[in-house]
């Protein structure tokens, strides 16, 4: 019987933190304003409810070449979308970087956790309206250009369901093009088998900082040839 009440202590507390404490402080954010200051608190918020996610889900995660990455440093991160869960895993195993996602409007609606996301300076793209999405992109350069956070992207642009890479929007790496700054290639292994595999079985994610395409080498290069090498990449190390 105790053993039955510590079980449900645990759940109701972790309850606790995933929905209580995310719900009280998203009153405070303003559900339409595009916030340009990272919020320490709100970051905070958001790690901790993403590894209890994570655990929750049985993910264990596996990161490779993070050596490439220099602390500080803020990047346009670009990978392959495989799974909803893989700008969750890949903010959380790289939360120094505190990476802002790019992410369809959808995403911002989502009780408690669409403020959430929107205080740590995530940004909603219409992409029926080019215009919008010039001043998304925009916006994204502007935040990686002050480091104030760095930017993830999926040049797919939406979540491949049979593990191959879709064509590629290379508008979005104007993002580092406009902000001067480097770009860094994230390949995530594995993310498609959470939702099969729970509860009943772990999954383990590997992830893999394939490369980082100096500053330099993003400005002087075609965005078309640039998603080119960057598609070329991943696809390699999915291989």
């Amino acid at each position: 019987m105790k053993i039955v009440l510590w079980i449900v202590s645990i759940i109701l507390g972790l309850a606790l933190l995933y929905f209580l404490i995310p719900g009280f402080f998203a009153l405070f954010v303003n559900p339409k304003k595009n916030y340009t200051k990272d919020s320490k608190l709100y970051r905070t918020i958001l790690n901790a409810a993403s590894v209890i996610a994570l655990k929750i889900m049985r993910v264990k995660i596996q990161v490779s070449g993070a050596e490439k990455l220099t602390h500080g440093q803020k990047l346009l991160f670009v990978g392959n979308h495989r799974s909803n869960f893989d700008p969750i895993i890949t903010w959380y195993a790289l939360r120094d970087w505190k990476i802002s996602y790019i992410s369809k409007s959808g995403n911002f609606k989502i009780p408690i956790f669409g403020r959430i996301i929107r205080r740590c300076c995530f940004m909603a793209i219409d992409r029926e309206s080019p215009r919008k999405a010039i001043n998304t992109i925009n916006q994204a350069s502007e935040l990686l250009k002050e480091q104030e956070v760095s930017v993830g992207v999926y040049p797919e642009g939406t979540r491949s369901k049979n593990g191959v890479l879709l064509p590629f929007h290379n508008g979005v790496l104007r993002i580092a093009q406009k902000a001067n700054a480097s770009i860094a290639v994230v390949v995530l292994k594995g993310t498609e088998k959470i939702h099969k595999n729970y509860p009943f079985h772990r999954t383990c994610v590997e992830m893999i900082i394939a490369e980082v395409i100096p500053a330099e080498q993003v400005c002087s290069t075609r965005s078309a040839e640039l998603g080119d090498k960057i598609r070329n990449i991943i696809e390699n190390n999915l291989k």
